[in-house]
C-alpha cells in the first residue's frame, strides 16, 4: 500500500510540474508578438526599415561569439526560422558556460563576496532570451547540460545573493533600488527559461513573483535614512534614468511570468497605475528630441519609453503613454527601446491614435521624494520650472532647494549634470552643491558625507498651487543644511512671465551667503541684470533683495551691493569647462531675505520687460511691478520668519494689514488695489484694508484667488479643516475650489468656504 501511495504521489507531482512547463519561446519574444511584428513589417514601411536594421546587426553577430547580441540573434531566428541564427546562439551559450564565473573581479573581492552584479544580470537576461528562442532546436541532453551550467553561473549567484536563504547578503534597505530588480529579475528570467530542466526553479520563480510588491511598496526606514521607493503620486526618487531602469527590469519579468503562467493572476501592484503620470510630468516636450528632468544621476536625453511600452503591454492603456512614446526619437539615448532594437520592435504599440497633448495637470508635486514640476502649457517649447528638495544619497545629489528652468526648448537655467562615477569630478563637483542652483554659506553647501550616508534630515516641498495664471511651491532645504542653517526656505512664485524666488535663510553664525546660477548659453551682465540667451530662449536674472547687483566693475563705488563672480566647472562630457555665476554679499550676515526675479523674454530682442520698483516700510519689504496696464504689489513680512514666538506678526503695508508671511495683489493700473482681480496670500490668517476684511481664517493658509467676470477660482492649502471668508462684490455664479466646482455660499458680502482637504 505504501508503494502505491508513493507512486500516486509521484504521478501527481509529475502532473503539477508538467502544468508549470514552459512552452518555448514564451518569455518576451513570444510567438504572438513575433507574428504580429511580421504582419506589421508587410504593411508598415517604418517597421520594415527597423526590421532591416535589426537583421543587419544580427547578421554581423553571426561572425562573432557575443552574448550581448543574443537578443538580436534570437529575434532574427524567430522571425525567419533561419537555423544559422539558432546555431550561433547555441555556440555562444556553449562557449560562455565554460567560464569559471560570470562575476566581476571588483565585486568578488568584497566582503562578503558579491557574486552577482549588473554585468552578471545582463548575461542572465541575454542567456534567457537565447535559451528560450532556440529551445526546440536543442536535444534533451543539450538542454540539460546548458541548464545546469546556467544555473551555476547565473541563476544561483543572482538568486542566492539577492533573494534566497541561506546565502542571501542583500536587503531592500541596503540595495533596494535599481540593482535589486535587475539582479533579481534578470536572474529570475533565466530561472524561468530553465524551469523544464530544473524543477526547483518553479518555486524560485514564484518566490520572485511574490516579492515584487515588497520592492514597489518599500516604505523606507529611519536608522539608515532611506525614503520610500515610490511616491504616492507615482514617482521614484532615484532620478529618471535609474527609476526607469529599475522599473523596466521588474516589468519585463512580470510580462514573462504572465506569458508562462496563462490564466494566473499576478500580485497586485497599485503603483503601476500611477507610473505613466510620473514619466509624463517629468518630461519636457520640445522641437527636437524629448527632454526629461535630469536631477541626480540622469541626463536630459534619457527617456522612459521602455517602461511606458511595458506598462501598455501589461494592460495600462493610457493615451498619455502613446503621446509620450511619440515624443521619443530613435537613438536619443543609449539604452532606449527603440523600434530598430528587439524589445522596441516587438513592444512599441500603435501610436497613430495618440493625443496631440496629454490630458494631465500642468503642475505636479511628488512630495514623498521632493520634486515639483510647473509649466505654463503642454505645448512644445513651453516654459517649465522644476524644483528639487528631497533626499541626498546614492543617485540623488546634494541639491536641496535647487531648480531647473526649461524655456523655448532649452534648459536655460540648468543642472550641471553628472559624469562617470569613478571620475574625481563626480564626487568632487557634480554630486556636490556647487554644481546646482542653490545658496552656499562660506563657500560650502551640503555636507559631503551625505553622498555616502544620506541626509538624515532631508529636504521637502510643500503647498504646490496652480490656478493657470499663478503658480507657487515652497522648498524647505533646512535639514540637509542644518549644520549651517536654522532656516533654509525658498519660495517659488510664478506670476505672468516672471518667476520670483524668495530665499529666507538664517545661519547659526554670521558668514557669507552666495547664490549660484548655472546656465545654458551665453550670459551677459548689464547693470543690475544678467541676461542668459540660448538660440531663441532668453531670460533675465534680476536680484532685488537683499541688494541689487553692483552696477559696474567699480565695486568700491557700490560697497553694499551684490558682487558677482564667474566661476568654472567641468562640462558634463568632461571635454572642457563651462562658466556659471556666483552672486554674493560683500559682508558677513546671519540672516538674509533674498528676492530674485527671473524674467522670461518673448525673444532675445524683447524690450517689453516689466518695470520693477523696490518698496519698503516698517517690518516689510516689497516690490511694485508694472506691465501692460497691470500692477502687481508683492509684500514680504519681515516679522513672519520665525523670529517671533507667541507675538503674532502683524504689519501694515500700503494700507493693507495682515499677518501673512507674504502676499501679492494684482489690479488694473490707476484703480484701487482693493479691487484686485488676483490675490496671493502665503501663510496668512487675514488680509484687511481699512475696516474691511478681504480674507479671514482662524489658521494661516496659503491662498490663491482669481476672479474673472462672475467666476471665482480659489486655491487653498495649509490645513485639513478650513473655514475661510473671502470678500466679493457679489455672489459668484461659478465657484471653483482647488479645481473642483462647488456651490457658492455667500453671506454678508463674503464667500464662505468650509472644506476638508
Amino acid at each position: 500500500m505504501k508503494k502505491i501511495v508513493v507512486c500516486v504521489g509521484g504521478f501527481l507531482l509529475g502532473l503539477s510540474l508538467w502544468g508549470q512547463r514552459v512552452n518555448h519561446p514564451a518569455l518576451l519574444f513570444t510567438k504572438e508578438r513575433v507574428e504580429a511584428a511580421k504582419a506589421r513589417v508587410q504593411s508598415d514601411t517604418c517597421m520594415a526599415r527597423c526590421w532591416a536594421d535589426i537583421r543587419k546587426v544580427a547578421d554581423a553577430a553571426l561572425e562573432k561569439n557575443d552574448l550581448n547580441r543574443s537578443d538580436y540573434l534570437a529575434l532574427a531566428y524567430l522571425m525567419t526560422d533561419d537555423r544559422r541564427y539558432a546555431d550561433r546562439l547555441k555556440s555562444i551559450l556553449q562557449s560562455v558556460t565554460q567560464a569559471r564565473t560570470w562575476g566581476s573581479e571588483e565585486m568578488l573581492s568584497r566582503k562578503p563576496v558579491w557574486r552577482a552584479d549588473l554585468g552578471l544580470s545582463h548575461k542572465c537576461l541575454m542567456a534567457a532570451l537565447a535559451y528560450d528562442a532556440i529551445y526546440e532546436t536543442l536535444s534533451s541532453r543539450e538542454r540539460k547540460e546548458l541548464a545546469e551550467d546556467l544555473l551555476r553561473l547565473g541563476v544561483e549567484p543572482s538568486l542566492g545573493d539577492w533573494v534566497l536563504e541561506p546565502t542571501r547578503i542583500h536587503s531592500l534597505n541596503s540595495m533596494g533600488h535599481n540593482w535589486w530588480t535587475s539582479c533579481v529579475y534578470n536572474g529570475g528570467m533565466l530561472a524561468m527559461a530553465l524551469q523544464n530542466e530544473l524543477p526547483e526553479a518553479v518555486e524560485w520563480v514564484e518566490t520572485l513573483n511574490e516579492a515584487m510588491p515588497e520592492w514597489f511598496g518599500f516604505a523606507g526606514d529611519v536608522l539608515q535614512a532611506k525614503i520610500k521607493s515610490f511616491d504616492e503620486a507615482g514617482g521614484m526618487y532615484e532620478s529618471l534614468n535609474y527609476a526607469n531602469f529599475g522599473i523596466q527590469e521588474a516589468l519585463q519579468y512580470r510580462i514573462a511570468w504572465q506569458n508562462t503562467h496563462p490564466g494566473r493572476k499576478a500580485p497586485e501592484l497599485p503603483q503601476l497605475e500611477r507610473l505613466p503620470d510620473y514619466f509624463v510630468q517629468v518630461c519636457y516636450p520640445r522641437t527636437g528630441i524629448l527632454y526629461n528632468l535630469n536631477f541626480g544621476d540622469s541626463h536630459k536625453n534619457v527617456a522612459a519609453e521602455s517602461s511606458m511600452m511595458l506598462l501598455y503591454a501589461l494592460g495600462i492603456r493610457r493615451p498619455e503613454i502613446l503621446w509620450y512614446i511619440n515624443q521619443v526619437q530613435e537613438g536619443q539615448h543609449r539604452d532606449g527601446y527603440f523600434r530598430n532594437r528587439p524589445m522596441g520592435f516587438l513592444y512599441t504599440p500603435d501610436c497613430s491614435k495618440a493625443p496631440a497633448m496629454p490630458d494631465v495637470a500642468t503642475s505636479c508635486l511628488f512630495a514623498d521624494f521632493g520634486w515639483a514640476v510647473m509649466r505654463d502649457s503642454w505645448k512644445k517649447d513651453a516654459a517649465m520650472l522644476a524644483v528639487k528638495s528631497g533626499q541626498t544619497w546614492n543617485h540623488s545629489h546634494a541639491d536641496a532647494n535647487s531648480f531647473i528652468l526649461f524655456y523655448k526648448g532649452v534648459d536655460i537655467l540648468k543642472d550641471a549634470g553628472n559624469c562617470w562615477y569613478p571620475n574625481p569630478a563626480y564626487r568632487n563637483y557634480f554630486f556636490q552643491s556647487q554644481a546646482h542652483n542653490v545658496v552656499l554659506f562660506n563657500g560650502e553647501g551640503q555636507s559631503r558625507e551625505q553622498q555616502y550616508q544620506g541626509s538624515y534630515l532631508r529636504g521637502s516641498l510643500h503647498y504646490l498651487m496652480d490656478n493657470g495664471k499663478m503658480k507657487y511651491v515652497l522648498a524647505n532645504g533646512t535639514g540637509p543644511m542644518s549644520d549651517k542653517f536654522s532656516r533654509n526656505f525658498r519660495h517659488f512664485l510664478w506670476m505672468d512671465k516672471v518667476i520670483y524666488m524668495i530665499d529666507d535663510i538664517a545661519a547659526h553664525k554670521p558668514g557669507h551667503f552666495e547664490w549660484l546660477w548655472h546656465y545654458n548659453g551665453k550670459a551677459v551682465k548689464r547693470g543690475a541684470d544678467v541676461t542668459v540667451t540660448s538660440d531663441s530662449a532668453s531670460v533675465v536674472i534680476r536680484p532685488l533683495y537683499p541688494r541689487l547687483l553692483a552696477l559696474s566693475d567699480f565695486v568700491h563705488d557700490y560697497p553694499d551691493d551684490l558682487y558677482w563672480e564667474v566661476k568654472k566647472g567641468p562640462t558634463e562630457d568632461l571635454k572642457g569647462e563651462e562658466e556659471y555665476y556666483s552672486f554674493h554679499l560683500p559682508g558677513e550676515h546671519k540672516r538674509v531675505k533674498g528676492l530674485t526675479a527671473v524674467i522670461l523674454k518673448d525673444s532675445p530682442d524683447d524690450k517689453d520687460l516689466p518695470m520693477m520698483k523696490r518698496t519698503e516700510g516698517k517690518d516689510w519689504i516689497g516690490l511694485k511691478v508694472r506691465r501692460n496696464g497691470k500692477v502687481t504689489d508683492i509684500y514680504i513680512n519681515q516679522l513672519a520668519d520665525g523670529r517671533l514666538m507667541h507675538s503674532n506678526s502683524w504689519i501694515t503695508a500700503d494700507g493693507w494689514t495682515t499677518d501673512a508671511y507674504m502676499f501679492a495683489v494684482t489690479y488694473d493700473e490707476g484703480t484701487d488695489p482693493a479691487k484686485a482681480s488676483e490675490m496671493f496670500v502665503c501663510y496668512g490668517s487675514a488680509l484687511r484694508r481699512g475696516e474691511v476684511s478681504y480674507y479671514s481664517s482662524l489658521s494661516k493658509l496659503f491662498v490663491m484667488q482669481r476672479r474673472e467676470g462672475k467666476k471665482l477660482d480659489l486655491r487653498v492649502e495649509g490645513q485639513p479643516h478650513i473655514r475661510a471668508a473671502f470678500r466679493q462684490p457679489s455672489c459668484p455664479a461659478e465657484l471653483e475650489v482647488n479645481g473642483q466646482r462647488q456651490k457658492a455660499v455667500y453671506e454678508n458680502g463674503n464667500v464662505i468656504l468650509k472644506s476638508k482637504l
